[in-house]
C-alpha cells in the first residue's frame, strides 16, 4: 500500500449534467492494473468502511483492565491501514472504498482541525471512491466541493478519492449535483461505483440551507439511471465490466431486508438492476453481511454494512469469468478491534500528530460538574436519541442562557448533536467541544404557543425516519406533559414555563442551533418562525461562556417531560370512582440513583404511592414507569354515581399531585372532590345580627323542613347556597362548589395545564452571574 498522498489526477465535480467520459477515462488509467488472464477467471476484492466518523485514535472498550472490543469502539485509522496492508498486497486486485460519513460527527481529535487528519489518513491508504453521506454535507455543499473535494494533485492536503452520489440533484436542471460514480481499473476490469446518499431533506439529515439548490432523487431510480449508462455499448459515456453500489443508506437492523419492508433501502436492494453485482451500504450503523436475489435476478447479490467507527473492514469478492459473467461470494465482515493486524506507522505517525495538536488546543479548563452529564442510553448500553438526558437538557439551558441578551426565554437541543457525554469533575475546552462538534451557531427564534406545541410533536418522527422518536433536550424551567398513546398531533397535553401555562397565542423567544432553525431532523415547526436572528454565536462558544459564568455547575435531574394518562370519566371524577394514573419518563436511562417510590394526593392527603420500574426502554422515552390507583373519597357503598352529585358533602375540586423520589412534584390538569373546610354555621365573625345577607352564614329558611345555613360562596353579600344541618348536625352538600381553591382549580383544567412544579430554585435566581455586556 502507498502510504504517500495519490498521485492520480481525480475528476471534478459534474457541471450541468455533462457526461464525464474522458474524465473517466483518466481516472481508469491512472489507476494500477494488470492484464486479466488470456483465459480463466479474475477476481476482485473489495474492502469497504462507512460511518468511518473521523475516529481516527483508537478507542477500544475495557472490563477489569482487559479489552472488551463493542459496538462503538474504534479500532483507529493505523489498525485499518495495516489491515489494508496486509490483505491487499500490491493493491492490484482489490480497491478501498467507502460508503458515506468518513468526516463530520468526528472526535476531538479531528473535530478541532475541521477533519483535515481524517482526509490525510484515508489518503495515505488509498481510499479510491466513497457515496456522499449526509455528514458530508454537515456544512454545507460548498465546504464539501470547494475544501473536502477542492484542488488535486502532489502537495494538496484535500480528498484524493472520487465522492460519488447519483441521486443529490440540482434542483435546476434535474442532474447529478456531484460525480454519479467513478470507474476504477481492478485486475483490468473496469469497476463502475455508482454512489446514493440517503433522502436528506425528507429525513431532515441536514441543514436546509447548506444544500439550498439541491434536490433528492429516488435511489433506485437514479441508480437505474447510471447503471443503464455504463453498460449501453456505447464508449462516449462510460462503459463498465462490473458495477457495484455505494449506498449511504442501510438497514435498520441486522435481519436481511424483505420485499414487503416499506424503506428507501429495502426497495433497492431488491429494485436496483441486477447489473449491479454489490450493495455496500451505510448511515444506520448495523453490521450485517448477507446475500439477496434482487427482482429480475437470478444471482445472489452481497448486501453489507460494516457497523461503524471502523470496527469492522467489509469485504466482497466479485469472480469474474472470461465471458463476463459476475459471481459474488458471500459478503464478510472482518473484525479489526481484536489485536489481529499490525498498525501502520506511518499512519499512526500522522495519528499522534494530530492528536498532540488537540491535547494542545483542548487542554484549557472551563469549569466543574457535580455528577456526569450523560446521553440516554438503549438496554444494550448504545446511544438512545428517544431518551430525555441530562446532558440535553444541559445544553439547552447552556444556549438558553448564553441568548438572553436576544431575549431568550426557552431552549431546545436535537439529540444527535451530542456525540459524547461530560463525566463529572473538572471539564476541559476538549471535553465541551466533542458534545457538539458541528459548529452551529444558535438562533433565537419567534414562536407561539402553539408553534412550540408542534415542535414537540414533531419528536414522533415520520415513518420514513431511521428513527421513531427523537427527544429534544429542554432549558430549565420549561416543562410540558404528554400521553404516549394518543394520536400524532394531540400527545402534548401541557405546557409550563416557569410554573405558568404557556398560552397558544402569545409569542415566545425560543434558542435552537442553527441545524435545527432551519428544520432539521423534521423539526419544521422550528423552521416556520415568524422572526430568525442568528445571534452568531457558536455552540462550542455559548459552552465556553457558560463555564466562565458558571464555573461550578450543578447538573440539574428534574424531568422536563412527563408522560401521563388517566381514566377520568366525562364530567370528571365524583367520590367513589376508582382513580387510574399511568405514569412514564419518570427517570433518566442512564442514572443508577433514582429507584423509589412516586405518591399522588390532593389537597395534601396521600391517595396513593407506588414504586417506580426503572427498566430502560428503547428508541422511545418511557423508561420510569408507575402506575396509581385509589378511590375517590368521600362515596357511599350502593349510592348510584350520578347521584352522588347532589348528596355528596360540600367539596371543592383539588388537583392531583403526583411527588417523584427526588421530591420534583408535578400538578396534573385532573381534579377531584375533596371535603372543604366550612365556618361553624351559628358563628358569623362579621355580623351574628344579620345571618341572612351576611358573607358566609345565615339561616336561609327552612329546608326539607329542617333548619339550614346560608353560605355566600362568592363573597357579594348574598346567600348563594343554603346547606341544611343533618340529625347529627353535620352539613350536607346542596350542589355548589365552594371557596377560592375550586375556582382556582377549574381555570386550571380551562386551560388545559398540568404544570411540572420544580422543587428547585428559580433559573431567575441564578440569571445574576449571565454576562450582560
Amino acid at each position: 500500500m502507498n502510504t504517500s498522498h495519490h498521485s492520480r489526477t481525480r475528476r471534478g465535480r459534474l457541471v450541468a449534467g455533462a457526461a464525464l467520459a474522458t474524465a473517466g477515462v483518466l481516472v481508469a488509467l491512472s489507476v494500477p492494473s494488470v492484464a486479466s488472464a488470456a483465459e480463466g477467471d479474475t477476481t476482485i476484492d473489495l474492502y469497504n468502511v462507512n460511518d468511518f466518523h473521523g475516529r481516527i485514535a483508537q478507542s477500544i472498550s475495557q472490563t477489569n483492565g482487559v479489552p472488551t472490543p463493542r459496538d462503538g469502539d474504534a479500532a483507529g485509522a493505523a489498525t485499518l491501514a495495516g489491515a489494508l496492508e496486509q490483505l491487499r498486497g500490491d493493491g492490484t486486485t482489490s480497491a478501498f472504498v467507502s460508503s458515506g460519513d468518513n468526516i463530520g460527527g468526528s472526535t476531538f481529535e479531528s473535530f478541532i482541525q475541521d477533519d483535515q487528519p481524517t482526509i490525510d489518513v484515508l489518503n495515505q491508504m488509498d481510499l479510491s471512491v466513497s457515496a456522499i453521506g449526509n455528514h458530508e454535507l454537515d456544512k454545507g455543499q460548498d465546504d464539501l466541493r470547494d475544501r473536502v473535494i477542492g484542488g488535486q494533485g502532489e502537495g494538496v492536503r484535500a480528498a484524493q478519492w472520487d465522492y460519488v452520489s447519483a441521486n443529490i440533484l440540482d434542483s435546476a436542471t434535474g442532474k447529478p449535483a456531484f460525480q454519479p460514480y467513478s470507474i476504477q481499473e481492478i485486475s483490468g476490469e473496469r469497476v463502475g461505483f455508482i454512489g446514493a446518499t440517503v433522502d436528506l431533506i425528507g429525513q431532515g439529515l441536514v441543514a436546509p440551507d447548506g444544500i439550498e439548490g439541491l434536490e433528492m432523487g429516488d435511489i433506485t431510480t437514479e441508480v437505474n439511471k447510471v447503471a443503464a449508462q455504463l453498460t449501453d455499448g456505447d464508449t462516449a459515456n462510460d462503459e463498465a465490466d462490473v458495477l457495484v453500489l455505494l449506498v449511504h443508506d442501510g438497514a435498520e437492523s441486522s435481519t436481511p431486508v424483505t420485499p414487503t419492508s416499506d424503506t428507501d433501502f429495502s426497495r433497492a436492494v431488491y429494485g436496483v438492476t441486477p447489473k449491479v453485482s454489490a450493495i455496500l451500504s451505510a448511515h444506520t450503523h448495523q453490521t450485517y453481511a448477507y446475500s439477496v436475489v434482487p427482482t429480475g435476478g437470478t444471482v445472489a447479490r452481497p448486501v453489507i454494512q460494516t457497523g461503524s467507527y471502523g470496527f469492522n473492514l467489509g469485504h466482497v469478492r466479485l469472480t469474474v469469468a472470461a465471458d463476463g459473467t459476475v459471481t459474488p461470494a458471500a459478503p464478510e465482515n472482518l473484525r479489526l478491534v481484536d489485536g489481529t493486524y499490525t498498525p501502520d506507522p506511518a499512519v499512526q505517525a500522522t495519528v499522534d500528530a494530530a492528536v498532540a495538536e488537540a491535547d494542545r488546543l483542548g487542554a484549557v479548563e472551563l469549569g466543574t460538574v457535580d455528577r456526569d452529564l450523560k446521553r440516554a442510553v438503549q438496554t444494550d448500553g448504545s446511544e438512545n436519541r428517544g431518551g430525555e438526558s441530562t446532558l440535553g437538557n444541559f445544553v439547552a439551558e447552556v444556549q438558553r442562557s448564553q441568548t438572553q441578551r436576544q431575549g431568550s426565554q426557552i431552549a431546545f437541543m436535537n439529540p444527535g448533536g451530542l456525540r459524547a457525554d461530560v463525566a463529572s469533575g473538572a471539564v476541559t475546552y476538549k471535553e465541551a467541544a466533542v458534545v457538539q462538534p458541528f459548529a452551529n451557531t444558535l438562533v433565537v427564534l419567534d414562536l407561539t404557543g402553539d408553534q412550540i406545541r408542534q415542535a414537540l410533536e414533531q419528536q414522533w418522527q415520520p415513518t420514513s425516519a431511521s428513527r421513531p422518536f427523537l427527544k429534544l433536550g429542554a432549558s430549565e424551567g420549561f416543562a410540558y406533559t404528554y400521553d404516549p398513546e394518543a394520536a400524532a398531533g394531540s400527545r402534548i397535553t401541557s405546557m409550563t414555563l416557569d410554573g405558568d401555562p404557556v398560552e397558544a397565542t402569545r409569542t415566545y423567544k425560543v434558542t435552537v442551533n442553527s441545524f435545527l432553525a432551519t428544520g432539521g431532523d423534521n423539526f419544521g415547526a422550528f423552521k416556520d418562525a415568524a422572526a430568525k436572528q442568528d445571534s452568531g454565536m457558536v455552540d462550542l462558544e455559548a459552552q465556553v461562556q457558560y463555564f466562565r459564568a458558571n464555573p461550578t455547575v450543578e447538573v440539574q435531574q428534574d424531568q422536563r417531560a412527563v408522560g401521563v394518562r388517566t381514566n377520568e370519566p366525562e364530567g370528571g371524577f365524583q367520590p367513589g370512582d376508582e382513580v387510574r394514573i399511568d405514569l412514564s419518563s419518570l427517570t433518566f436511562s442512564n442514572a443508577t440513583d433514582q429507584a423509589g417510590e412516586v405518591a399522588v394526593s390532593a389537597d395534601g392527603e396521600e391517595l396513593d404511592r407506588a414504586t417506580i420500574d426503572t427498566s430502560v426502554v428503547d428508541t422511545t422515552d418511557e423508561q420510569g414507569r408507575a402506575t396509581l390507583e385509589f378511590t375517590v373519597p368521600g362515596g357511599e357503598a350502593g349510592v348510584a354515581r350520578s347521584a352522588l352529585t347532589t348528596r355528596a358533602a360540600a367539596t371543592t375540586d383539588e388537583p392531583l399531585v403526583v411527588t417523584l423520589p427526588n421530591g420534583q412534584t408535578i400538578t396534573l390538569a385532573v381534579t377531584i372532590p375533596v371535603a372543604a373546610e366550612t365556618a361553624d354555621p351559628g358563628t358569623d365573625p362579621t355580623d351574628p345580627a344579620d345571618p341572612g345577607t351576611t358573607p358566609g352564614a345565615g339561616n336561609g329558611g327552612a329546608v326539607d323542613g329542617g333548619a339550614g345555613t346560608g353560605v355566600d360562596t362568592d363573597g357579594d353579600g348574598t346567600v348563594d347556597v343554603i346547606v341544611a344541618d343533618d340529625a347529627d348536625g353535620e352539613l350536607a352538600f346542596t350542589g355548589a362548589e365552594l371557596t377560592g381553591p375550586a375556582i382556582a382549580a377549574g381555570l386550571l383544567l380551562l386551560a388545559g395545564i398540568a404544570g411540572l412544579v420544580v422543587a428547585r430554585r428559580r433559573r431567575a435566581l441564578r440569571t445574576g452571574a449571565v454576562t450582560t455586556d
